[in-house]
């Protein structure tokens, strides 16, 4: 049986674990000595209590595994995923890294590793969609809209992070970047806001965030691209006052003689703020839209997603829609189902049929649901 190494023990890395175990051997790796006990005490899952953020370290515990799934925070991910292709393991990535993971590929291809990128809900699924799209349609719009999302809304940030705040601050204060008619556009993020109304959910505020990342470099040839965020209308509101008050700065700033960034300080405050309680019902939403000429015909094509906190398995929303689209991937990789080599975004796999199919049944079975609709605007 395959080992697998499941590096973080988050909430995010705890549900790719779960999911991991009921086929392979498990091991999961984080600091946090608490979240590793409760893995192992009602999971068949071994833990290894391991300063992640240590090169050395890292080095030495994954040359025991044979795949890799980092689920590392974004400014450990660029670091980690090196370490990881320069020990020659096969990878899927989950990180929000702010570097350009591209530049790893020579690396990974010299190393004949397989690295899959990106590999969540949102960066993730729309990238695969897109990446399966292009190949059988002349895209000619794409744009998709995403948030998770507490279903109690509560004052004054009405938001529960299920990732860690340095990394949401990060996805409010990177300028966006968007194509337009053919032209990369940049404009600050949480910009371009708009209401939006979604079935089970009602409205929701959506903005810029730059969530295309690969997408603008791998599939060029689509004039307009956008991606935007959704949160509770007067979530936004707050961030942005905080960030023109500095919160979000990287320059020290003396306090009782002590250098401090403020992003520090913040995101320290922030994580109990907001940091989503056990149990806490949330849900994951999001859309994504695709027009243009296939068959000779103007379409519109929608995905629509919804999923909810499982009250079975105890698992967040985003925990799951994130999670098992890595753990798809992963499974892709181990049965030689995708095998080439080098770093891959998932607009590179879903390019394949087989590997697109595979993946939105995969998450099918575990009640995740893509739900498509195809409409045709103007017949040639």
């Amino acid at each position: 049986m395959k080992k697998i190494l499941v590096l973080g023990a988050g909430m995010v890395g705890k549900a790719i674990a779960i999911d991991l175990c009921k086929s392979y051997k498990v091991t999961s790796a984080d600091i946090d000595q608490k979240a590793l006990d409760y893995i192992s005490e009602h999971y068949p899952i071994k833990t290894i209590h391991a300063d992640l953020d240590n090169a050395d370290t890292l080095k030495t515990i994954v040359s025991d595994y044979d795949f890799i799934v980092s689920a590392v925070p974004g400014f450990m991910g660029y670091k980690t995923l090196e370490c990881i292709i320069g020990e020659g393991k096969n990878v899927v990535d989950i990180s929000f890294m702010p570097e350009d993971f591209m530049e790893l590929h020579k690396l990974a291809v010299k190393n004949g590793v397989t690295a899959i990128t990106d590999c969540g809900v949102a960066p993730g699924m729309p990238n695969l969609i897109a990446g399966y799209y292009n190949e059988i349609m002349n895209i000619e719009f794409f744009e998709y809209v995403v948030g998770g999302l507490p279903k109690v809304k509560t004052y004054p940030f009405y938001y529960k992070a299920p990732f860690s705040p340095i990394d949401v601050i990060e996805e409010y204060t990177r300028p966006a970047r968007y194509r337009e008619n053919g032209s990369i556009v940049v404009k600050p993020a949480m910009s371009d806001t708009e209401m939006m109304e979604f079935d089970k959910v009602g409205t929701l505020q959506a903005f810029l965030t730059d969530g295309l990342r690969s997408l603008l470099d791998n599939l060029p040839k689509i004039p307009s691209m956008k991606e935007k965020t959704l949160r509770h209308p007067g979530h936004i509101d707050l961030v942005q006052a905080l960030e023109k008050a500095g919160f979000f700065d990287k320059t020290p700033i003396a306090i009782n003689n002590t250098a401090v960034r403020p992003i520090d300080f913040t995101s320290k405050i922030l994580i109990n703020n907001w940091k989503l309680s056990p149990e806490e019902e949330e849900f994951t939403v999001m859309r994504i839209i695709m027009r243009g000429m296939k068959d000779k015909k103007k379409v519109e094509i929608v995905y629509d997603l919804y999923d909810e906190y499982d009250k079975i398995t105890g698992l967040s929303s985003m925990a799951r829609t994130t999670g098992f689209t890595a753990t798809a991937c992963l499974d892709l990789v181990v049965k030689g189902l995708f095998n080439a080599k080098g770093i891959f975004p998932l607009e590179l796999v879903g390019k394949e049929k087989g590997c697109f199919d595979f993946v939105i049944q995969y998450l099918s079975d575990r009640n995740i649901h893509y739900v498509k609709k195809e409409n045709v605007i103007d017949a040639q």
